[in-house]
């Protein structure tokens, strides 16, 4: 069962990315960043309400790293969305799997042994693979700054597994970082020329926060009832969607050298879950 729950993360996690792209037409990336948290936060917040779970939390710093650095990370991951195939920014952002453990070896002291640095070093080769067709389109700031979406969402990461093992549940979690995305993208967007949604773009707002929304609590769900490392595998299902997406709608294709890289981060972030010592393996969120 929590295989099929992430495979619909995955393929919602695909949709978003669609939508964001659409919407990038319309929006500046700070902006979609508001309306897909703003129509996730009063989604949450009923479903919190209907299941009469309390808003009060003994955990408000973890919530308030993990609402700042996921912040970071969606805004990065908006703007490369908007820029760069569909295929590329996602799994740019994926590489949050890497990162994820190399800040929990280092948090925690353990040691890099061979095996473990190997398929590390396997990943970020394939980081310069996928991003070496950028580079002849004069698209390496994008890619760079996909790179580092992929740091915060590993910190993001790092901040909901060790909510989940406080107790948090999925909800509320989901809840407090859509609330701090609000603010976060609406402080930003204040800086930016701001552009009125009509009747004509209004619905791809309303996808966007309801497609995040609900991968995100498939996602924590299928971690509650699933093995993590099956999970955690299945969770790279939305690079493949991504990329049928890409090619279906904006006839995106990427040289040889780009898929290889991308198969070469996915195997990569598979292995490094497997390989990281056991007491840093990512807890199932409740």
């Amino acid at each position: 069962m929590g295989a099929l729950w992430m495979l619909a993360a995955g393929f919602l996690f695909g949709c978003m990315g669609v939508f964001v792209k659409l919407g990038a037409a319309h929006f500046s990336s700070s902006e979609l960043v508001f309306y897909r948290s703003l129509f996730g936060l009063l989604l949450v917040y009923v479903m919190l309400r209907k299941r009469s779970l309390s808003f009060a939390t003994p955990h408000a710093m973890g919530h308030v790293w993990r609402g700042l650095s996921g912040s970071a990370a969606m805004i990065l991951f908006f703007y490369c969305i908007s820029v760069l195939p569909l295929a590329t920014a996602i799994t740019l952002n994926y590489t949050s799997s890497l990162f994820l453990t190399l800040l929990t070896i280092l948090l925690l002291k353990d040691r890099f042994h061979l095996p473990l640095t190997v398929a590390l070093a396997v990943g970020f080769s394939g980081v310069v693979l996928l991003l070496r067709p950028t580079l002849d389109h004069n698209q390496l700031l994008p890619g760079l700054l996909g790179l580092c979406s992929g740091l915060f969402a590993g910190v993001a990461l790092l901040n909901v597994r060790q909510l989940g093992r406080q107790g948090e549940p999925a909800s509320r979690i989901v809840f407090y970082f859509n609330l701090i995305a609000t603010v976060v993208s609406g402080l930003w967007m204040l800086h930016t020329p701001l552009h009125a949604p009509t009747p004509g773009n209004l619905p791809l707002l309303i996808a966007i926060g309801a497609c995040a929304t609900l991968a995100q609590l498939a996602m924590t769900r299928a971690y509650r009832l699933g093995q993590t490392l099956s999970v955690s595998t299945l969770s790279y299902s939305t690079i493949a969607f991504a990329s049928l997406f890409g090619m279906l709608l904006w006839h995106e294709m990427l040289p040889l050298s780009g898929w290889l890289g991308i198969l070469l981060i996915v195997t990569s972030g598979v292995l490094s879950l497997k390989l990281v010592p056991k007491h840093t393996e990512p807890a199932n969120i409740k």
